[in-house]
């Protein structure tokens, strides 16, 4: 045999081995993974059994009264908690003190004069669309009944068509008669159709819903509870929008109310506009909803085997085949909370929480996806969390610029190595203008060889000193790479990382602050499950100070004083639920912080990596936005959490000279993304303050 062929046949045999360990690794993985199923599906037999005798004891029964009083005192308690302590509680307290004075500008002061209603109602739009209302009705309390015919009575925009389906029994005749009362009134005062229909029997919420479709003529249906009450220029709104944007799907912000009087209201719920991983998280949308007929495609509109959480099936269902989605931001649904009422907690249909469960793995899987899991979180049972399988092994390079602070950059990479599950990543530190001589000896510990020595042999061409790849540390299956490379000229932030990215050998790209330090273990897999989408740019974690206060939980355009961007749920709490439990899902945000950002290298290098002109500050949000431009998602997720001990490394941008320069990127961002800015950001709520980071509403003056 040759020589070269012996080359070859070693080489191969070389291989070979490799494969064969690389198997031995993954195959011991494996069976350590089943073993650890095995054990915790045993341990769940054994629990479940345990609960069902439990469940069936004459004690346990019997004590039902007294567990809810101490259920309820343990609820308060967990509030308080969630607050943070005491400056969490004062901070509630005043939150909740600005509420209440918001709260009287969207009541009945909210609804229009007889000017205003008079003008809505001889507006004629191009379109004169047919809304088809529809109502289930089931035993409804007389008063509950007339409230909300009367709300589609008084509504400015007079196209209507009020579909009731009937399902109540013989004790609740009144129903009927009341119905058939407020039609011929609607037909005296020709303000509408009322169409009624007595069912043989009450085949449920999504039976009667289904019922109410039969009925229905109009080109757009809407659903509305029997229950509640409608805003008076809600389809007046609708129909400007379908007409002006050529809605499809449109629904508004709502409020639960208490004792029949919706300004006392109990929890008003200012929506984002669409926002695809939102909705999968959480049924957000909710009322009122309203869409173009065709969405149905000749599909069912409720399905009986979602019943509880047959409307977020539904509206999964109906946003997939939109093509324009529209959030009016505008409180115009009253949502009656009275004990069987879902406003009234979940507590009262404990079976949505699976019918939930169950749409959303219906629409995950019509998207393609597979081994996912759906859980509950602590801020509600139909609060989800979703875990995405994540396809293959992707490499990762973790870019991490670096001055000195020898103690921050060791904290970093020692928390990376020692605490993250994920395995195939590298790290590149990308050194500029460090002068003291602990960072020369803690690069050459990383490298495994003199750091400095090396560094002044390499050909210096412009500020690009080249790499360095560790030896001690080097690209193993059990280590990362660890590789320097020198940017020589003055601090720029965007030129650094974008260096660093240059030299990048994986697939995906983590900017990663040298003043982090992580939290959880698995914070790569959190960030990579959702970064591996094709829909999706940008995707960031949860910051906190060392305080275990909120730094960055997503990033909200033109909040703050200079009207750029701003970090929302800012010093909060780690155990705060955030507004409408937003710090407990992943969500779509506008921006993600680049002290913590996942993102293809495909799609950086697409879009031009971080625009240079913002040498430091807001060229993350620069980035993220021409992410957006590209028509991906960007997205926040609370489960990859670290620590940020934010610009301990560089210093604040507070004073003097630093603070102009904020000034002057400032204004270059505002003039960039002046359109963008105008429009206000689609996953905030123009009701909302722009002064604060608590999603605090915007109070008129008195």
């Amino acid at each position: 045999m040759s020589d070269a062929e012996n080359k070859m046949s070693g080489e191969a045999n070389q291989g070979e081995d490799s494969y064969r360990e690389a198997y031995e690794r993954e195959h011991l993985k494996c069976a350590d993974l089943a073993a650890r199923i095995a054990d915790l599906e045993a341990r769940c037999e054994e629990l479940n059994w345990k609960i069902d005798r439990i469940q069936k004891n004459p004690l346990w029964k019997a004590s039902k009264p007294a567990r809810k009083a101490v259920h309820w005192v343990i609820r308060q308690k967990d509030r308080l908690s969630n607050c943070g302590g005491p400056k969490g509680v004062l901070h509630k307290l005043d939150y909740k003190k600005r509420e209440k004075k918001a709260m009287r500008q969207f009541g009945t002061e909210s609804f229009p004069d007889q000017a205003q209603a008079a003008k809505e109602r001889e507006t004629v739009f191009p379109r004169m669309i047919k809304f088809s209302i529809l109502v289930p009705l089931y035993n409804t309390p007389r008063e509950f009944l007339t409230q909300m015919l009367d709300s589609v009575m008084n509504q400015t925009y007079t196209n209507w068509e009020l579909c009731l389906a009937d399902g109540s029994d013989g004790d609740h005749s009144y129903v009927g008669e009341v119905c058939l009362e407020y039609k011929k009134q609607a037909q005296e005062k020709k303000l509408g159709t009322i169409v009624y229909s007595k069912l043989p029997k009450n085949e449920g919420i999504a039976g009667n819903t289904n019922a109410c479709l039969k009925l229905a003529t109009g080109e757009y249906i809407g659903l509305f509870d029997h229950d509640d009450i409608l805003h008076p220029s809600v389809l007046y709104e609708y129909a400007k929008a379908v007409n002006e944007q050529g809605a499809d799907y449109l629904y508004c912000d709502e409020t639960t109310f208490k004792s029949g009087d919706i300004n006392k209201m109990l929890t008003m719920h200012f929506k984002p506009d669409y926002a695809p991983d939102n909705l999968r998280a959480n049924n957000y949308i909710c009322h009122f909803s309203v869409f173009a007929r065709k969405l149905l495609d000749g599909n069912e509109l409720f399905r009986s085997k979602f019943d509880g959480s047959q409307d977020h099936d539904m509206i999964l269902r109906l946003t997939d085949n939109a093509k324009k989605i529209v959030h009016v931001p505008r409180l115009m649904y009253y949502w009656r909370s009275h004990s069987g009422s879902v406003a009234s907690g979940i507590e009262a249909k404990p079976y949505a929480i699976e019918a939930a469960k169950g749409a959303v793995a219906e629409h995950l899987r019509k998207h393609g996806f597979s081994h996912f899991q759906i859980i509950s979180t602590r801020a509600f049972e139909t609060i989800f969390r979703i875990r995405y399988q994540i396809i293959g092994s992707p490499r990762i390079s973790i870019i991490i610029a670096n001055k000195d602070h020898v103690a921050d950059l060791r904290r970093c990479v020692s928390s990376i190595l020692e605490k993250s599950t994920y395995d195939n990543y590298e790290i590149i530190i990308v050194e500029n203008n460090s002068r003291e001589n602990e960072t020369w000896e803690y690069y050459s510990e990383l490298l495994g060889y003199p750091y400095l020595e090396t560094a002044k042999k390499m050909t210096v061409c412009g500020r690009d000193g080249g790499i360095l790849h560790g030896e001690k540390n080097g690209h193993t299956a059990d280590t990362p790479q660890i590789s320097v490379v020198t940017y020589s000229g003055e601090f720029n932030y965007s030129a650094v990382n974008n260096l660093g990215v240059s030299y990048a050998e994986g697939d995906y790209i983590l900017l990663l602050n040298n003043d982090t330090e992580v939290i959880t273990v698995n914070w790569m897999e959190e960030l990579l499950m959702y970064a591996q989408r094709q829909d999706v740019g940008a995707v960031g974690a949860k910051l906190y100070y060392g305080d275990k206060t909120i730094q960055h939980a997503g990033v909200v355009i033109g909040l703050g004083a200079h009207r750029t961007a701003g970090h929302t749920h800012y010093k909060q709490h780690r155990q705060n639920l955030g507004y409408m439990g937003r710090l407990c899902y992943a969500q779509d945000v506008s921006a993600v912080t680049g002290a913590c950002l996942l993102v293809k290298k495909s799609l950086y290098q697409e879009a031009g990596g971080l625009d240079e002109g913002f040498a430091v500050s807001l060229n993350d949000v620069d980035f993220c936005l021409k992410l957006r431009q590209k028509g991906l998602l960007n997205v926040f997720t609370p489960f990859a959490e670290l620590f940020h001990y934010e610009s301990v490394s560089r210093g604040l941008d507070d004073s003097g000279e630093k603070a102009a320069r904020y000034d002057r990127e400032s204004e270059r961002f505002r003039q960039k993304w002046k359109e963008v800015l105008a429009k206000g950001d689609p996953y905030y709520n123009p009701n909302f303050s722009l002064d604060r980071s608590d999603f605090s509403l915007k109070v008129k003056d008195a």
